[in-house]
Order: C-alpha cells, then structure tokens, then sequence
C-alpha cells in the first residue's frame, strides 16, 4: 500500500508497458517457479522490507489529506504529501527516519535468519527472483532517462495504426477482446486496404530515422555515446598468419643438359638430387 502510495498508479502502468512478452514470460516462468518451491518457515516467508522515512510519513498523513481534498485523485495526494515532506526540517523529519533505520536493523536480523534454514533450491530461487527485481528497476530507470532524454519513439506498425485508428468504435467489453476484434478485422482486409496502412508505416520509419539520427548527434554532443546504437567498435588489426608451405624457387641445375629446375617447395631439393643419382 505504501509503494503505491509513494509511486502512484500511473507509474504502475508505465512499469507495466515496460515488459515485453518475452521478458514477461521469462519473469512469468521464474516467478512460477519461485511459488512452486515452499517456504517453511515460522513466518511462512521472507521478511518484508521495512518503510523508509518518507513512506512512514506518508502512510501516516494520507487519511488526514485524503479528508481534507476528497475530490483529489491519490496521486495528487501523493505530490502533496511529497511537498510537504520536502519542507519539513531535519527534526522533524528525524523521528521517521530514526524509526526506518531501527526498522532496517531488525530488518537484517530476520533476513539472515530466514536465509540460514533455506535449502540450497530455495536459496537459488530467492536470489533469481531478486535478479529479476532489480533487472526490471534497471529498465525502469533507463526508459525514465530515455523519456527525460527526448528520445523518438520507435516507429508503428501497419496495425498498429489501423487499432489506433479503430479501437474507440471497435466492439468488446475488454480491452482484451476489443483487441483481438480489431486482429479479426485486419485479418480479413484485402492487401488494397491494407496499403494504405502499410505506406504510413513506412513514412513513420522514414520519421523515426530521421528523428534518431538527429537525436543521436545530440547526445554526442552531450558526451552520452553510450545511448548509441550499433556503436563502431575499434577493430584490432587482424595478425597475418604465414602459411605453413609457403611456396619458395629453388634453382636445381641438371649436368647433363645444364638447364635450371624450379621446384616450388624445400622438399622438391631432395627429389632433385635423387634425380641426379640416377642420371650418375
């Protein structure tokens, strides 16, 4: 409830559109595979993380600012709570802070006792599930930095545009189903209908290139190459190898007829001079 009330439901949703299917079904399968494995344990579970200072101000002052603006959607509850947290003073912040850090403590104790009677399985899964965690942090960041960044958005699709174009008087309760309406409707289009879709997809790809290359140039400027794609990497210069029989002239002279043998290896030495026995 609180990192709800600390994020808001719209970060909620970003966070959400951030997953692709692939990765949505790597973390479904992992995650799938954590509850499979029980934890038996007094508390049936890990420990929960405790409430930083913030979160335990806020919980505590939502109920009273919720009253007080009634028709305020929670996340402008959340930015004036935020607000007034920014201009509270060290002392009175100190309270809440000393209680997260009192928190943080016993906190560790249950968590590394937790850890001793887990199995080497459970161990495993519990630090999977922790690298999915943070992975997705990870991504959360980066898209925030890219927003913030300016970066273009990737181009659409010919259906793409065509749902966009459709969904609001497409049929279905869901969006789920409105969804797989409008994949009906596009299925059954003939190739004249969909050609026109088709061009504005690839005048959105022609928009998005020239918007990345421009994008690009300016985060160069702004020393960020490491947000470039397909950056040239130095390539080392290749070691030339010498081949194994390189082909060398030797001149073998005949006594007989006093004319000049090329032979094209080292070795064609010997056969010349076994020539030469035989003409003896």
């Amino acid at each position: 409830m609180a990192t709800l009330i600390s994020c808001g439901p719209g970060f909620v949703a970003k966070t959400l559109g951030l997953l692709s299917s692939r990765s949505l079904a790597r973390c479904t399968c992992v995650c799938a595979a954590v509850r499979g494995i029980s934890f038996s344990t007094s508390s049936g579970g890990p420990p929960k993380r405790p409430l930083t200072g913030y979160l335990r101000y806020a919980v505590q002052q939502r109920p009273a600012v919720a009253k007080q603006y009634p028709d305020v959607r929670i996340v402008e509850i959340t930015k004036k709570i935020a607000q007034e947290w920014r201009l509270l003073s060290p002392e009175q912040k100190k309270p809440y802070q000393e209680a997260a850090l009192a928190a943080r403590e016993v906190y560790k104790e249950e968590m590394t006792k937790f850890k001793e009677q887990l199995s080497p399985a459970q161990a495993a899964a519990l630090k999977e599930e922790k690298r999915q965690k943070m992975a997705r942090r990870r991504a959360i960041r980066k898209k925030r930095e890219l927003t913030m960044l300016g970066k273009p958005k990737r181009p659409r699709s010919a259906f793409n545009i065509f749902m966009s174009e459709h969904f609001q008087e497409a049929t279905g309760e869901s969006m789920q189903s409105k969804m797989k309406n409008l994949f009906e409707d596009w299925s059954k289009l003939r190739i004249s209908q969909k050609q026109v879709y088709m061009q504005l997809a690839e005048d959105d790809k022609i928009r998005y290139k020239n918007e990345m290359k421009s994008w690009e140039e300016h985060m160069v400027e702004m020393g960020r190459e490491d947000l470039i794609r397909n950056r040239k990497k130095k390539t080392k210069p290749k070691k030339s190898v010498k081949a194994k029989g390189n082909k060398t002239k030797i001149k073998v002279v005949s006594e007989s007829e006093g004319t000049e043998m090329p032979a094209s290896s080292p070795g064609t030495g010997k056969s010349a001079s076994r020539a030469k026995k035989a003409e003896e």
